[in-house]
């Protein structure tokens, strides 16, 4: 009867860790490495070999520390010896990135999305931007999967899109199974998952980014409408149905503006694209470009442009507050077009939080917004998205050769295990040495 893990299979997910915890901290010393795996260093000094024989790592002196003694090598990550494609369907554009190794973004390409296109047929053209992307793969990289970025109301359980209620319809109407299209579309065996785009942007803050060492986090994102992606306890928030996270159909003032959900009085209807550009007495149909335009003008003291990011600012705080009392946040991050919005109305957005919080919840509560320090932030959706489809264990011969490539020319061999699809995890692991953002 068996009664444990073999050798080899320790060995095998010890291998998985190093490697998913140099993806995710990037270049680690290997002291780090023994004291956050809890491995001894000779433990430590075979992996590193193992990874590095097959081309996944490299290793080599720090710079001088001026500390005596022997320096511990640094481990980083070989970036191009394998690569996730992630996938960004926004409102107005189509972006697709092909992300190596410790998440380091190695092609892009994006495009216009042209008005009323809907997610299922953005397919074909994604696949398109693909095929320009594989011209700059390097002969025996290899290929191990694929996420999708999508800014609109969907099942966080499944991935299944609905339409988006910012555009005017039932989100219930449809579902689209973007992934199972996209994979079939780029024609290799290899998942790819699909995430809301705030779901997807705390996932990444809160492993590489401003919320690294939080496991209570809401990332607020503004596009299609308002949406947030919510971490409790070090774990994303889906609910029963998989809709949680639909913030922006807070009512906050009954009877208020009509909302493309139906209702009305929705937070979005106060704190959107419309709503700024309606307080600045401007065209409705500008959009977001017209509505940055507006934050940009008060920036230079436009008074009119000034008091509508104001009126705007203070909404924002007012359904801040209500959902710090809520879920007891100890950070709140503002994505997509609220950062701009919270960074020109921060003192309305700060005096609503405190007017109105708890001030038990509201002492610790931090407001940020992503950090952009290893990407820039247009990049930054889909280098994030990559941690969504990562392979987590890494599973060598145990010769420890370098892995060919998959029958197709593009996919892995068997011998590549693939960690959980959708969920980044908490990726803590006790460093807390990524934090940024600006509040």
């Amino acid at each position: 009867m068996r009664t444990g893990p073999s050798q080899e299979e320790v060995r095998r997910q010890n291998l998985g860790a190093l490697l998913r915890y140099v993806h995710i901290h990037g270049p680690t010393s290997r002291a780090e490495l023994t004291s956050e795996l809890g491995l001894n260093r000779s433990t430590i000094g075979a992996l590193t070999a193992d990874l590095a024989s097959a081309g996944l790592v490299t290793e080599a002196a720090p710079r001088e520390t001026g500390r005596a003694g022997r320096p511990s090598l640094v481990v980083r990550p070989e970036s191009a010896r394998v690569y996730a494609y992630a996938f960004s369907i926004e409102v107005d554009q189509l972006r697709v990135a092909r992300v190596g190794l410790g998440g380091e973004v190695l092609d892009l390409r994006a495009e216009e999305r042209p008005a009323g296109l809907a997610a299922a047929d953005a397919v074909p053209l994604l696949a398109e931007l693909v095929k320009e992307l594989q011209q700059s793969v390097l002969d025996g990289a290899v290929y191990v999967g694929g996420g999708v970025s999508v800014t609109r109301m969907m099942r966080r359980t499944d991935g299944k899109a609905g339409l988006s209620a910012g555009a005017g319809a039932n989100a219930a109407a449809v579902a689209e199974p973007l992934g199972a299209a996209l994979a079939g579309e780029l024609g290799a065996d290899r998942p790819v998952v699909v995430g809301n785009a705030a779901d997807v942007a705390a996932l990444a803050e809160h492993a590489r980014g401003a919320a690294v060492g939080c496991d209570n986090v809401i990332y607020l994102q503004r596009d299609a409408g308002v949406d947030a992606g919510i971490i409790v306890g070090g774990r994303r928030l889906t609910g029963h149905a998989g809709q949680a996270g639909q913030v922006g159909h807070m009512v906050v003032l009954p009877g208020g503006r009509p909302c493309g959900c139906g209702s009305r009085g929705c937070w979005e209807t106060e704190i959107g694209d419309h709503a700024l550009l309606n307080a600045a007495g401007r065209d409705l149909t500008g959009g977001r470009d017209a509505a940055l335009a507006i934050v940009d003008a008060a920036s230079r003291g436009d008074a009119t442009a000034q008091a509508a990011v104001r009126q705007v600012g203070d909404w924002l705080g007012f359904g801040l507050a209500n959902l710090v009392n809520i879920f007891d946040p100890e950070m709140v991050i503002f994505g997509g077009t609220l950062r701009d919005v919270y960074l020109a109305a921060a003192a309305q957005v700060r005096s609503r939080l405190n007017s109105m919080a708890l001030t038990a919840a509201r002492e610790h509560v931090r407001l940020r917004t992503p950090n952009s320090a290893r990407t820039p932030p247009s990049l930054a959706p889909p280098n994030w998205l990559s941690n969504a489809s990562w392979p987590t264990r890494w599973t060598p011969p145990p010769s420890g050769r370098a892995p060919r490539r998959g029958p197709a020319g593009r996919g892995p061999p068997r011998r590549w295990r693939r960690g959980s699809a959708g969920h980044a995890g908490r990726c803590r692991l006790g460093s807390q040495r990524r934090r940024g953002g600006r509040g």
